[in-house]
Parts: C-alpha cells; structure tokens; sequence
C-alpha cells in the first residue's frame, strides 16, 4: 500500500511543479523573442563607411574592421571600431595615413590582434594590437594579404605571391610559409597547428581540404560549376560544415546564384537543405560546446508567389541550428536604410550572443555601416 504524504509535503510538491511550469513557459515565451537587434556606430563613423569583420572576446571587449568615408571616387580610410561592453567607439591609428581599408581581423587573445588592409592602390598592410593600441608591421615579403585566421592558439593569413595562393603561419617570430591545398583557399578552422580545414574552390567545383601537419587531403565538396566555400566549421573529425553559393551557368540575366551548405558525416558529404532559394552562405559560428550555431546568408532570397513580379521575396537573414533544424531569423529594419549586403558574424565567447557586422544599402546608391546583435 502506498505511504501517502504529509499535507505540507503535498502542497509544498504542488507549488513546486506550479513553479517550475511558469518558468518552462516564461523561458520559452523569452525564447520565442529573442531577435537580432541594431546597435548604433558611433557619431564620429560617417554614413558612408562600411564593416567586413569583428572578433569578440568577451562581453565586453570586440573589435570591428573596414573603411570610413568612401566616397564614389575616393577610396575611404581604414576603420576600426572597439566595443567597451556598453557603446562601440572608434578607435584612433596613430600613424597610419594611407587610404584604403581594413579587409580582415583575427586574434588569439585580447592582447595578440591582427588586421589585415589593402590601400588605394593595391598595397597590403598588416597593422597589430600590442594590447593598448595597433601599429603597422610588416607584412610577409612580396606576398597580398586577403584574410587573417585565428584559432587553437595559431595564427594564420591568406594571400597570393606572384599570382599563386599563399598560406603563412605566425611562429612566434615571424611569417612561415604552409603548404596550399589545390586551387583557391577562402576560409579557414583551425583546431590547432596540425589540424586545419580549408573552404575554398577548384577548377572542379567547390573543395574542402584538411590539414594534418604534413599533408593536405582534399575532397570537392560540390561539382558544379563556379561553386564555391568560403567558411567551414569543423565540429569534431564527424561532423564539419562548410558554406559558399553553388555556382551555375547559364539562366536569366540577373538571376540569384543559390546558397550552398554541405555537411561531413566522417564517411561522407553530403548537401544540407537551407530554408532560402537564393544567397550566399558568408558565416558559420559555433556554440560554446563547439557545434554549428549560426549561419548567415547575404542577400538572402526566395522564389514568390506564382506570378509575383518581382519573382523574389526576401529570405531570412540568420539561421540558428539547434542540432536537427534551422530558424529563421530576419535583420531589424533600420530607419532610412536598406538591407545588408554583408553579413560576417562574431560570437562572444562563453556566451550564446552573436555579433554581426557589414554594410548595409543606403540612400541613393550608397551605403552604411551595419551592426546587429543577438542575444
């Protein structure tokens, strides 16, 4: 016979189960709210400048890169941004005076930053943060810089030496050559010094190639022409995502290319179903564990109605991956803008928030600097 319990007992386990019920519900409904929201550049960035790319380290520490006052003819200068937990602020460059703009950042710590610029006439620049502000160093001999890569403590730049890819890797002391993986690298994961993915193209279509310390072993990914990966995510050696636009030929004029996602398995890759018909995968970031979090799709579009003119609807922005299906999320409309044309996300360490950074359409054929943040 069952041992029935105490009156208090019952009304305490009541009130328990009553509880934890309205926190399930608020913390869905909270769930079910959560948007990307637009957070202000400071006064001083004038309208017509734009953001290619952030790294974040804390609550309340990110940086932003890319040029300010570009006008129609005159190339702009470079732009970094700092977030203090409260308020982006531009941030000064003693020293450095040419024009042009910062393509790419990447740190292992808050102390140990590189960007990565090109001027108005081609040259590349190599500026670092020696913890209280950033200076120019040089770059690798004769080589153009395109993107800095960070992870498992390594450092990592992308460019091209008399016309042919370039890997180098920063020793501690200096810019060391790396072997390049057939055709055209993009993007980059690093694990760790022996264990790099690269997102890239060949003449056979898209390519991820891997890494293990001596050798290179790559796989095309997707054999349709002109496609093409420039971000990967490797999740464990069983699970790795890459992204990029599945080129095609032919079609009408003026016709979308769509976005292409590809999953490893171990044994295989295989093509991944986004919920948008047109666009480019530009960002894949992960969770704090590790695993796919966040993918952002520029210029994110679908098929309309049947017979819509124009045939196009905007597609979402973001998708947020929960381990077995996307959410779609669309950016904030801002006042006297228009959509984003670049979208490169940042996530904040140890939290589950999420920077994005790039420009946006403004009035009259220019455009503006875009900040979003979820979480």
């Amino acid at each position: 016979m069952a041992r029935r319990l105490p009156m208090a007992r019952r009304f305490f386990v009541a009130a328990l189960a009553v509880a934890m019920t309205i926190m399930a519900v608020m913390s869905s409904a909270a769930a079910e709210t959560l948007s990307w929201q637009h957070v202000p550049v400071p006064a001083q960035v004038r309208p017509q400048a734009g953001l290619n790319e952030a790294v974040a380290f804390g609550p309340d520490r990110a940086w932003a890169v890319g040029a300010d006052a570009v006008g129609r003819e005159a190339p702009g200068f470079p732009l970094v941004l700092r977030w203090d937990g409260t308020a982006w602020q531009r941030q000064s460059l003693p020293g450095i005076g040419w024009q042009g703009e910062l393509l790419s950042i990447a740190a292992t710590s808050p102390t140990a930053a590189w960007a990565v610029g090109r001027d108005s006439a081609g040259g590349t620049h190599l500026l670092r943060h020696y913890g209280n502000s950033w200076h120019e160093n040089r770059p690798p001999r004769g080589v153009v810089l395109t993107k800095a890569v960070a992870g498992g403590g390594e450092t990592w730049l992308i460019g091209s030496r008399d016309g042919a890819q370039v890997l180098l890797r920063w020793d501690g002391r200096g810019w060391r050559d790396v072997p390049v993986p057939p055709g055209s690298v993009y993007g980059l994961h690093i694990l760790a010094a022996g264990d790099v993915w690269a997102a890239g193209a060949t003449d056979s279509g898209a390519a991820v190639s891997h890494w293990n310390g001596q050798a290179w072993q790559q796989t095309i990914v997707d054999g349709f022409p002109r496609s093409a990966v420039s971000s990967v995510l490797a999740v464990s050696p069983t699970e790795v995502w890459a992204g990029g636009t599945a080129g095609f030929v032919g079609g009408p004029p003026g016709r979308p290319i769509p976005p292409l996602l590809v999953r490893f398995d171990g044994q295989a890759w295989s093509h991944a179903s986004v919920p948008t018909d047109f666009g480019s995968i530009s960002s894949l970031t992960p969770t704090t564990s590790g695993a796919l979090a966040w993918i952002s799709v520029a210029r994110s579009q679908k098929w309309g109605p049947p017979g819509s003119s124009p045939p196009f609807v905007p597609g979402p922005d973001f998708l947020a991956w929960n381990g077995q299906s996307f959410t779609e999320y669309s950016e904030p409309a801002v006042a006297g803008e228009g959509d984003s044309s670049v979208l490169r996300l940042a996530p904040v360490p140890g939290t589950t928030t999420v920077w994005s950074v790039g420009r946006a359409a403004g009035p009259e054929g220019t455009f503006a600097p875009r900040i979003l943040r979820f979480g």
